[in-house]
């Protein structure tokens, strides 16, 4: 089964379950802080998991286009990727695990649905400790299905539990669904260690609140959240041991191999290079796609660093000519009907990799002259050569010199490197960086404490003040809000001066003294636009939305939460004004007195 079979099944499955289609959310998340991308389907739907009135209802599901990076430097093998889909579906205070267990079971093997044999299908839930008891429910609803006992594994927290994001809120036991990937017959007993088990689907029941004082008290809105990632579940399906051999990725390979003026490839036979390029290109055109264009911060670097880590193992292929635009164009072709924004923004994207790629062949005439500086600071009587392990990961962190290539330049001089000093100052990289994307990519339920509703508000009312002051092609590139502190990308060719963020910074509180009411209404989306409601993503959002008004200074399609009147806000000030990103310019403000 193919994966535009799967993601259509699964979607029409949920629906003739009661639950409304939504549009996938932007890579870049409205709700959460705490991460640079959506990484999961939840993201989007933060405020709703904590409260709040979805305008499609109780029942949602989609597909979901995520982002992570924190195994970055992992991809290339069979098994990684740092952009995919995920499928879910949601309960938002409606049906809780039985329902939840049984729509799972029937779309896992239903006959017009996955039909998946029993006889393969592990499954595992949460054993129980001494904060929270045995998830006997989920255990005995799988039994009651058909599934044999030997086939339910119960494990501890670290494997069957689900938050919370930060030290308190939301949590809750999770089941989770195996498929067996050996030889068959498949073994009578399911076994979690045996990596021939590949985990397809997740069910996580968000049940309890984790308080101040380390106690599990149960929520009074209980939500299920679940996840199947589409290129897994394709791969499995299709009895292939890596995505990367599904036609998810043929054209992005058939792409590469135009590029190169290879003849076809046995999808089983593609090498970390050719996997690196087609992951981090289709990834990048996504991330393009919303609004990111290469830069030095945040979602700005990670974009930069997936296309030239693409251009690093194009060269070790032997392309020397720029090629991210053509296997670009592969993906914005294969997408375009599920994510038509690419479509909108293909110039966009071609224009943003060629520029990034054609910089990069600058950074690496820049970093070739600095490998001479070092070879020309060795006296030539000395016998042994040697290039230090801390000079050959500069010139790669720098120029994005690949090892490879310093190694080979090196030899050709009658050079060494000091590999194990430069692996020693990799793995220091690596560390810092897993630290950082520990804390940018966690993910789970942002802060909605009052102050950050208040942050928000803010946002709109300093996006209607950009656009007032600099004129209508201002609008939102991003946003990260913190109990703190707002922080606010738009689009922009060039600095704010002071006498403008002085002008903008009186309009907001402005607005603020006028004491408008900031009132929120449901409707269609046509009307919405009709009413000339700003939307901060273009197109990615369901039939019916929200919108959230005040006054007549700010009218925005948006999730929420915010505050009930401006003056609630305080005093508004930006401390900040620089670049984010080619284009893009960024505010960071506060508001005080509140």
């Amino acid at each position: 089964m193919k994966a535009e079979e799967i993601r259509r099944r699964y979607i029409e499955f949920f629906k003739s379950k009661g639950h409304a289609e939504i549009r996938s959310a932007s890579l870049i998340p409205e709700n959460d802080p705490t991460c640079l991308f959506t990484t999961a389907g939840m993201h989007p739907l933060v405020p709703y998991l904590q409260g709040a009135k979805h305008p499609s209802g109780t029942r949602l599901t989609d597909y979901q286009k995520c982002v992570r990076t924190g195994d970055i430097d992992e991809v290339g093998d069979p098994v990684h990727l740092t952009f995919f889909e995920m499928l879910g579906n949601w309960s938002l205070g409606d049906y809780f695990k039985e329902e939840a267990i049984r729509f799972s079971f029937e779309f896992l093997t239903g006959e017009n649905n996955l039909n998946l044999p029993l006889n393969m299908l592990g499954f595992t839930v949460f054993a129980g400790d001494e904060d929270c008891p045995f998830d006997d429910e989920a255990f005995q609803l799988w039994r009651s299905l058909g599934v044999a006992e030997s086939r339910i594994a119960k494990l501890p927290k670290k494997d069957n539990w689900w938050g919370p994001a930060g030290v308190t809120g939301p949590c809750g036991p999770d089941t989770e669904m195996f498929y067996w990937t050996g030889p068959l017959p498949a073994p009578e007993k399911f076994d979690p260690e045996d990596k021939r088990w590949v985990e397809i689907w997740n069910d996580v029941f968000m049940q309890y609140n984790k308080n101040a004082e380390g106690k599990y008290e149960p929520l009074s809105q209980r939500n299920v959240d679940t996840g199947m990632g589409l290129e897994r579940i394709t791969a499995v399906l299709q009895g292939k041991k890596s995505c990367y051999e599904t036609e998810i990725f043929a054209p992005i390979f058939a792409a590469l191999d135009s590029v190169r003026g290879v003849d076809w490839v046995d999808p089983a036979d593609r090498c970390a290079s050719e996997r690196i390029i087609a992951d981090h290109l289709r990834a990048s055109c996504f991330i393009i796609g919303d609004g990111i264009t290469p830069g030095r911060t945040d979602q700005a670097y990670v974009l930069r660093r997936l296309i030239r880590r693409a251009v690093r193992e194009g060269k070790k292929l032997g392309i020397e000519e720029c090629f991210c635009a053509q296997v670009a164009d592969a993906v914005i072709t294969m997408f375009k009907e599920i994510y038509p924004e690419l479509t909108e923004r293909r110039d966009v994207i071609l224009g943003a990799l060629e520029k990034e790629e054609k910089q990069f062949a600058s950074a690496l005439e820049k970093g070739t002259k600095e490998f001479q500086k070092l070879i020309d600071r060795v006296p030539a009587h000395i016998a042994r050569k040697v290039i230090s392990g801390k000079n050959a990961f500069n010139l790669f962190e720098t120029y994005g010199f690949p090892i490879e290539l310093t190694v080979e330049m090196a030899k050709e001089q009658n050079f060494e490197v000091d590999m194990e000093g430069y692996e020693a100052a990799y793995k220091k990289h690596q560390e810092m960086s897993r630290a950082g994307a520990e804390q940018k990519f966690k993910g789970g339920l942002a802060d909605a404490s009052e102050q950050t509703a208040r942050l928000h508000s803010a946002t709109h009312l300093l996006q209607a003040a950009l656009r007032k002051t600099l004129g209508d092609h201002v609008c939102q590139r991003g946003s990260n809000i913190t109990a703190e502190r707002l922080r606010f990308d738009f689009s922009h060719p060039e600095k704010v001066t002071p006498e403008q963020l002085k002008v903008v910074e009186d309009l907001v509180n402005d607005a603020i003294a006028r004491d408008l009411e900031i009132v929120c209404e449901e409707m269609d989306l046509e009307s919405a636009r009709s009413r000339g409601a700003m939307g901060l993503f273009g197109d990615k959002y369901g039939e019916r939305v929200k919108v959230y008004t005040m006054g007549d200074v700010s009218c925005e399609i948006c999730g929420g939460p915010h505050a009930a009147r401006t003056s609630e806000l305080g005093k508004f000030r930006i401390l900040k004004e620089e670049s984010s990103s080619q284009g893009v310019r960024r505010i960071k403000a506060v508001i005080e007195g509140k």
